[in-house]
């Protein structure tokens, strides 16, 4: 007959161990994981610029109207009919993006303008040069981006320090 009697579970040695080992797996992972949501957050804030640039555009062509799309503070935005001066949609910056800040180009300007073509107008209805350029960055992120206009008045999302040989480059 075996009197050997077999012992079930973890000594402490190899429960000491595993914590350790996932104490550095945790001290390496958390500085990349903060990394990825400051990336994450201008993301979100890049495609809110852009989508709300583009609805901006769409209904001033399908309301044959003047639209204006204005930058509020941080990374929040209001899209508007000019006439009636009534909001169309409005986005504030704690909806994802609240460590986000952003760089105007001009610097003094945050408001375009969309005539009933979909166009860009020389100058907005309060008599301000429109926009043309939108940086988003965040303190601890990696990767800034950007938002253009072109002259058409079309809205592109982009990678600054891509090269522009690069699709996905400024």
């Amino acid at each position: 007959m075996n009197t050997y009697n077999k012992s079930r579970g973890f000594s402490l040695i190899e429960l000491m161990v595993t914590i350790v080992v996932m104490a550095i797996l945790a001290s390496v992972a958390v500085p990349n994981f903060q990394s990825w949501l400051r990336n994450t957050q201008i993301r979100n804030a890049a495609e809110s610029v852009t989508n709300g640039l583009q609805r901006a555009r769409a209904e001033a062509v399908s309301r044959n109207t003047k639209i204006t799309f204005v930058l509020g503070a941080d990374t929040g935005w209001t899209v508007t009919v000019v006439s009636t001066a009534t909001d169309i949609e409005r986005r504030l910056a704690a909806e994802g993006s609240k460590n986000v800040t952003r760089t105007v180009l001009p610097a003094t300007s945050s408001t375009v303008t969309f005539n009933s073509f979909g166009l860009i107008d020389a100058a907005n209805a309060d008599g301000s040069v429109p926009f043309n350029q939108v940086d988003l960055t965040a303190t601890g992120s990696n990767q800034p981006l950007r938002v253009t206009i072109g002259t058409g008045g079309n809205a592109k999302m982009c990678d600054p320090a891509l090269p522009s040989s690069n699709p996905r480059g400024c």
